[in-house]
């Protein structure tokens, strides 16, 4: 058993959202190699997928565990990518039980403090093993489907249906008055169904939504914004994106600008509370000096919007 440690690239400073990151060679054209691919399976490392959870090592950074191929357990096998040294990765989705010291972890709880490679194996894994836990069946014809070309397709065992592994895109947006310094103010929403979950405390993050047929990003921002909190915004920018798969989403991140103070009207089937907040109230948060609200947790690109407009 090994791990991924933080090298040269993994070290680095990361100036855009923590999980848009991912130094790895796809390697798209030893997808229809099977030839190749068998014999890369014999000398690669695996990261075991399970529900959106895989083990690591604790540290600083944490470390991403990865197994011989002959130990890897049974599953559905993809391809992840090949380094320039000729490393090969392959995810297995199966059951990951904590042994030697490890732990079985989501995304939202390491996914900002693992180096660059480790956070590149793990989302695409997690998005690939998510894609192929929805697609058993096709669509089409409802014939059952197997994986193929190295987990990045499915095909019905007759051949005559292929399908593709789907993104679907979401605008995630941080809404603000445009106004420089402490007194600055960005509009945050406690989501409903946090609150269902069992929140006790407010947790605030940005408004978001997805894309809807015949809309672009920019049109998605300014509905997504009036409809959930009543405010009308003027000029989108877009920021970064962040893939997000849970299910299969691509986070397509914006700035909006929208009238200091603008009155706030929820949709209370979405949103439970909507508030201005100055960058003060915001830092606060962040350096722990208060606990009247939560803000979104560091790997997600809700956090990076954030924390970007709070130091301008």
């Amino acid at each position: 058993m090994t791990a991924v440690r933080p090298g040269a690239v993994g070290a680095r400073a990361r100036p855009g959202p923590p999980l848009a990151r991912g130094p790895l060679d796809r390697a798209a054209h030893r997808r229809s190699d099977e030839a190749w691919l068998s014999a890369a399976w014999d000398r690669s490392r695996v990261v075991v997928v399970d529900d959106g959870h895989v083990l690591v090592r604790p540290g600083d950074p944490p470390e991403l565990v990865l197994i011989d191929p002959a130990g890897a357990p049974a599953g559905e096998r993809f391809f992840l990518g090949e380094e320039e040294d000729g490393t090969v990765y392959f995810a297995v989705a199966a059951d990951a039980a904590p042994i030697d010291g490890t732990s079985r972890v989501n995304l939202r709880q390491v996914g900002h403090s693992l180096p660059d490679l480790a956070a590149g194996l793990f989302i695409t894994a997690v998005g690939l093993a998510n894609w192929h836990a929805r697609h058993p069946y096709s669509p089409l014809s409802g014939k059952l489907t197997v994986a193929a070309q190295g987990g990045w397709v499915r095909m019905t065992q007759d051949g005559e249906e292929t399908l593709w592994p789907r993104t679907d895109p979401a605008v995630i947006m941080l809404v603000h008055d445009g106004v420089a310094g402490p007194d600055g103010r960005c509009l945050l929403g406690f989501n409903a169904q946090w609150k269902a979950l069992g929140a006790t405390v407010p947790r605030f993050s940005t408004l978001a939504g997805f894309v809807e047929p015949g809309e672009s990003a920019e049109m998605a921002v300014a509905r997504e914004v009036l409809e959930e909190v009543g405010v009308r915004v003027g000029e989108v920018s877009y920021v970064a994106s962040q893939p997000w798969p849970f299910p299969g989403s691509l986070m397509l991140g914006f700035h909006a600008l929208a009238p200091a103070g603008a009155a706030i009207t929820v949709d209370v089937e979405e949103i439970v509370e909507a508030r201005w907040l100055t960058r003060t109230e915001i830092a606060a948060v962040l350096d722990g000096e208060s606990k009247e609200f939560g803000l979104p947790f560091p790997a997600s690109i809700a956090h990076y919007l954030i924390t970007e407009w709070l130091h301008g």
